[in-house]
């Protein structure tokens, strides 16, 4: 067998290899160049199969674990979705580990700069195991690896609640997973498979079972709680706020766009659409939380006097957008969800990169990161003229201006509450659209329009170490807004396909 059909394993194997080479060898420079190795190839790899995609004309690429056929052995298959997601997350942990070598040294005892590269090692293995593999067991199992790993990297803050976010993250977390865990359980009761594929054939016999429906309830709360749907968000904000700014950005572009994945592959592919948007009331109660969120989490963000809080509120206003998108159980619904996965990951992991570099230059106050209130950010567009655009670039795109992939993210919105005849929806979208117009001016009022105060601490613009992988992100943020080619083209692929099968 060529290389190239051993794609989907080592899309796992190397990142995963590469963690406790790190911890083994104990060394921050050998660890960051291994795990930086791991993730470029994990990178590399994701285009890999994408091409292969593109040569298989809408079919999926499925490889057999140990040569066990399924669904007796564990299958690891890709689709036009799942290549998607795995372009988002193996290349932002491309950019993000570049970056996170010159801003862990303020942010990281050094002494423990190895254990965040293997930290990180595993969270990248375990999103991307999530993202490809088709058991649903080891969905659970990868997102476990995922989580305990990202955990850890949370709690490496120097600022002490780091420790309390964290704590909060793996309560909150453990009774996410223990949901999830529960539901696939009563799946295999009911059909004696994991394979996802030989589930949805399966669960056609017996959808309408009360183990089936509880099993829906059980993976819908779990899911929801890992991607922080509204209410269950509560350990986001602080989650954000106090982690390094590395994984800060990471988390915010992929995790929970992971766990949204998740639930798409769930809803469409395994308990298939007439059971979660016919026969019960899903729909409707992630339409209305959806809209909570959007409305709710972006006012709150608008009172919040730390930048990183701010965005973080941001994010699960955000979610609510891609939420609202699946409620709507069509194409175009489906494919402004998938499109603002990827959006906003990029433009999200661009302002907290952006925001790590402001946090990287400025002073450390008994060796804690300064809060970056929006007072210690009065004037700052003059000693940081680069980062500040990059951050309005972002918040742009949060708003949804044309010319930025925000745009094109709720221009699909749109479209689908008109295509259901919803027009209030398209008032309660453009109305959220402006609580970001609110929350994003709040920066661009301090930054641009404040003078800076007397014997505020001087601070240039970062390092070009900082700055290229962020400005990768924001130029990558305009140039989705106006070459669509690749993320509607993707977006609308996967949905077409997913409605198609999940009738």
């Amino acid at each position: 067998m060529s290389l190239a059909q051993h794609l989907p394993a080592l899309q796992v194997i190397l990142p995963l290899v590469s963690a406790p080479l790190a911890v083994l060898f104990r060394h921050r420079g050998f660890a960051f160049i291994i795990v930086t190795a791991g993730a470029w190839a994990a990178f590399a790899i994701a285009i890999g199969l994408w091409l292969q995609l593109d040569q298989l004309d809408g079919a999926s690429i499925s490889y057999q674990i140990g040569s066990w056929a399924p669904p007796w052995g564990i299958e690891y298959r890709v689709d036009r979705l799942s290549s998607f997601v795995l372009l988002l997350v193996s290349g932002m942990a491309a950019l993000v580990l570049p970056w996170s070598h010159a801003s862990i040294k303020r942010e990281i005892p050094q002494d423990q700069h190895y254990l965040y590269y293997a930290m990180f090692g595993l969270c990248l293995t375990g999103l991307l195991g999530i993202t490809i593999t088709g058991d649903a067991f080891n969905i659970f199992v990868f997102m476990e690896i995922s989580s305990l790993s990202t955990y850890v990297l949370i709690a490496l803050g120097r600022d002490r609640r780091a420790l309390a976010a964290s704590f909060q993250y793996l309560i909150m977390g453990t009774i996410g997973a223990t949901f999830i865990v529960i539901g696939i359980g009563l799946l295999y009761l009911m059909t004696g498979t994991l394979n996802l594929a030989d589930m949805a054939l399966r669960l056609r016999d017996v959808e309408s079972s009360r183990p089936v429906l509880a099993a829906l309830a059980f993976i819908t709360v779990g899911v929801s709680l890992k991607l922080a749907l509204f209410p269950l968000h509560q350990w986001l904000p602080n989650a954000y706020t106090y982690a390094p700014s590395a994984v800060t950005a990471f988390l915010a572009a992929t995790a929970t766009k992971v766990s949204v994945y998740v639930l798409i592959r769930f809803y469409f592919s395994v308990f298939g659409e007439s059971l979660v948007f016919d026969k019960l009331p899903l729909p409707q109660v992630m339409l209305w939380l959806s809209l909570i969120a959007m409305f709710v989490a972006s006012f709150v963000a608008i009172f919040q006097d730390n930048l990183k809080r701010l965005f973080a509120y941001s994010s699960v206003g955000q979610m609510g957008y891609i939420t609202l998108g699946l409620s709507f159980d069509s194409v175009n619904g489906l494919t402004a969800s998938i499109i603002h996965l990827f959006n906003h990951g990029i433009a999200k992991g661009a302002i907290f990169l952006l925001i790590g570099g402001i946090v990287a230059t400025t002073t450390f106050r008994g060796g804690v990161p300064t809060v970056l209130t929006f007072d210690r950010l009065a004037g700052l567009s003059k000693r940081m003229p680069l980062t500040c655009f990059g951050i309005v670039i972002g918040g742009l795109s949060l708003i949804g201006v044309p010319g930025t992939a925000g745009f094109i993210s709720k221009w699909f919105l749109i479209v689908a509450a008109l295509e259901k005849g919803q027009f209030w929806l398209v008032g309660a979208i453009l109305a959220s659209s402006l609580l970001a117009v609110a929350y994003v001016w709040r920066f661009v009022e301090a930054a641009y329009f404040r003078p800076a105060p007397a014997g505020q601490e001087a601070c240039a613009e970062a390092s070009l170490t900082l700055l290229i992988p962020a400005g990768l992100l924001v130029v990558a943020t305009i140039w989705f807004g106006l070459d669509t080619s690749l993320t509607v083209g993707s977006a609308l692929e996967a949905a077409q396909h997913l409605v198609r099968n999940g009738k």
